[in-house]
């Protein structure tokens, strides 16, 4: 059979208008840019002249075609800063406008009209991950099991295994590949307030409301001895050693609302040593790697400072005293590094203890290349401080980031250490920049309270828990909400991200596992 070929294309009509003019094709502006590093201000190539409607791949093509030495091209992020007087005095809207189609579609018809093609564009680079994380957008599965609110939250290392803390007296373990509880983990005669991996995921550190730490192989869920008795009051947080200093038995430190930090040797099962310098309790213990040759320890207590003590005797080092209300919440720039030790995005198993300390040492060193330890504390007192105690400004703030209206409830540095976000209980996020604190945009679209966050590991999205009983993930590119995670029916307490999952825990007393 012939093979029919399509009727001819209609003519189209026009009932006696006049046929418009056949539109000419625009022609797009060309514009100087010039490309500089968003860590140290330095030119990455000499001013080019071309045209603004150039994409943004091609602008990251370009820009590695001008710097690469035979090197495999780096993914990039673009933006350009708003000059000082566009800025409202609210300091609400973003800072910066991210080139995300090309210089044209973003920069030029920017709604703030500060820019034209007559002015020399000074755009900001920033590398990026050279993975990229999926977005979750769904549920996976609901988990039942708890029978009072989870408490908290936190994957393993890998990704592989998952740890649920909750109101009921019990830990949980999950298996992730199928998606079903794997072991309880019950000892505790209190709430379950904290889970904290080992970096090597041979352990697992629970702390409870009866003042006692408990130690668990996640393999078995069997108790590792009996529990870690010496706080007179509750846990409020734990911390394992950095695997790149002690791989072989990291210790463990537990701060406690009774004012006190303890460090644990989990080998012979003893305090080794008792912190005991601040005057109320202690909310938050991280520890650092900088300082030296066992690291450092940073506690954030309600006596309204900051400590950074020694982690080989646990001398004081510096005290750092700017809050006006508790200090609640801390974040480390290596709080991603420390916590996954050796396991990056590769997939790859360390073969032995050496190599391992080896590789955690090389991430640990490679981020701290371009920036001291900096870390981040949060306060009742509506603001947050930036500190790097190691480096010229020793105990006063390198900034201080104001703008959330009410208590200020977690905050959390990206993997990388380029930005720091904070979440406050006046329902809205606030994202900075995290070498110098400067405000970069505030996300807003919970109407309730913001709990908990979490950063993807290739820093391109941030996940929020809310009282509104939703999870919100969003995209640092635009700034707006990416996917919107409804599901749970009550308040979410805790929240964490892992490779393309997302996992949540609340008051609904399920956990809820989500993907892409």
């Amino acid at each position: 059979m012939a093979t029919l070929l399509p009727p001819p294309k209609r003519v189209k009509v026009y009932h006696g208008v006049p046929e418009p003019e056949p539109e000419e094709p625009r022609t797009s502006p060309n514009i100087v840019v010039h490309f500089v590093s968003d860590d140290s201000g330095a030119s990455l190539a000499p001013v080019v002249n071309l045209p603004a409607s150039t994409s943004r791949d091609g602008l990251e093509t370009l820009l590695n075609t001008l710097t690469s030495q035979d090197q495999d091209p780096v993914p990039f992020s673009f933006h350009v800063t708003l000059p000082e007087d566009e800025l409202d005095a609210k300091q609400s809207a973003p800072t910066r406008v991210v080139i995300a189609k090309s210089i044209e579609a973003d920069i030029l018809s920017h709604a703030s009209g500060a820019f034209t093609p007559e002015d020399i564009l000074i755009v900001r680079c920033s590398p990026q991950s050279v993975f990229r994380v999926r977005p979750a957008t769904r549920c996976s599965s609901t988990l039942s099991g708890h029978t009072s609110p989870i408490l908290c939250a936190s994957f393993s290392p890998t990704g592989n295994f998952l740890a649920t803390g909750s109101g009921d007296t019990t830990a949980r373990l999950w298996n992730l590949d199928t998606e079903t509880p794997s072991h309880t983990l019950s000892g505790h005669k209190g709430w379950v307030l904290c889970v904290e991996w080992e970096a090597m995921e041979r352990k697992l550190a629970t702390g409870g409301h009866d003042g006692h730490v408990r130690l668990w192989d996640p393999k078995t869920g069997k108790p590792l001895g009996d529990a870690l008795k010496g706080h007179s009051k509750w846990i409020t947080s734990l911390s394992w050693e950095p695997i790149h200093i002690n791989v072989v038995s990291p210790r463990l430190a537990s701060s406690s609302k009774d004012g006190t930090v303890r460090i644990w040797s989990t080998l012979t099962r003893r305090v080794e040593y008792t912190l005991g310098g601040h005057s109320a309790s202690v909310n938050v213990v991280k520890w650092g790697g900088a300082g030296g040759g066992k690291g450092v320890i940073y506690t954030a207590s309600s006596d309204r400072t900051v400590r950074v003590w020694d982690a080989e005797l646990g001398r004081p080092l510096h005290t750092l005293k700017d809050h006006a209300h508790w200090v609640t919440t801390l974040t480390l720039n290596t709080d991603f590094v420390l916590r996954t030790g050796p396991f990056d995005h590769t997939g790859k198993k360390p073969a032995s203890d050496e190599e391992a300390q080896k590789l955690a040492h090389t991430r640990y060193t490679a981020l701290l290349a371009t920036t001291p330890e900096l870390l981040i504390s949060g306060s009742d007192d509506h603001t947050l401080f930036l500190w790097s105690p190691f480096s010229a400004s020793g105990t006063k703030p390198v900034a201080r980031l104001t703008g959330h209206q009410r208590q200020v409830s977690h905050v959390a540095f990206s993997p990388d250490g380029r930005w720091a976000a904070s979440a406050g209980w006046d329902g809205s996020v606030r994202v900075w920049e995290g070498r110098t604190g400067k405000f970069v945009a505030t996300l807003r679209g919970h109407v309730g309270a913001v709990y908990r966050l979490a950063w993807s590991a290739d820093g391109r999205m941030l996940v929020s828990a809310s009282k509104d009983s939703t999870l919100k993930i969003w995209d640092l590119k635009t700034y707006k909400i990416k996917v919107d995670l409804p599901g749970h029916t009550d308040e979410v307490y805790c929240v964490d991200f892992v490779a393309d999952k997302v996992v949540s825990g609340g008051r609904d007393r399920t956990v809820k596992i989500w993907r892409n």
